[in-house]
């Protein structure tokens, strides 16, 4: 596995080793000795998450709060999206800014988003599978969500033609402004 600093302190691009013949392939997507030594601390993932989508489907941006607040190491079975991740670290030199990465099932790329950060992914392919680990449970009474549109962060998705990005009812009417966000 081949770890990838990005723009932003502590986020990676994972890029596996894979071993392809004439039967397919095989990868190793996740080992925590190297994990934990490439990315200089201990994460402990407790449980793994998996979603399908379809085309122009944007999940996100969503962070949970205090205590809360999960790592993720994130991946796409089948398909293609956009993934960002958008720094909310107030004490940190990059606040506000976000890493965007294409992942999908051809190119195997995985990403890990620590603690302190918003997250979505926007489905560029006709469906995607998307897998993620987290290191910590989910807590509704946590949970908050910015804006995919917010014009301080400026993500530039894809898909950005109102008609054509399926939000959920709870992103349409509860997702604030990145300025009304809660930081870390």
């Amino acid at each position: 596995m081949t770890y990838i600093k990005t723009a932003i302190e502590g986020v990676y691009i994972l890029e596996p080793k894979v071993f392809e013949d004439a039967r397919g392939y095989f990868m190793e997507t996740w080992r925590e000795s190297d994990f934990n030594a490439a990315i200089g601390h201990p994460v402990d993932f407790i449980q793994d998450n998996q979603s399908k989508s379809s085309r122009g489907v944007l999940r996100g941006l969503h962070y949970q709060r205090g205590n809360d607040a999960q790592a993720k190491l994130v991946r796409v079975l089948q398909g293609e999206v956009l993934d960002v991740a958008v720094d909310l670290r107030s004490d940190s030199p990059t606040f506000g800014q976000h890493v965007a990465v294409v992942l999908s099932a051809e190119n195997k790329r995985q990403l890990f988003i620590p603690r302190g950060f918003a997250h979505g992914f926007q489905v560029l392919s006709d469906e995607a599978v998307f897998t993620y680990k987290v290191d910590n449970h989910y807590a509704p009474e946590s949970e908050a969500s910015i804006r995919y549109d917010d014009p301080v962060l400026n993500i530039k998705w894809p898909i950005s033609a109102p008609a054509e990005v399926v939000l959920s009812e709870k992103d349409l009417t509860h997702a604030v402004s990145f300025q009304d966000a809660e930081k870390f």
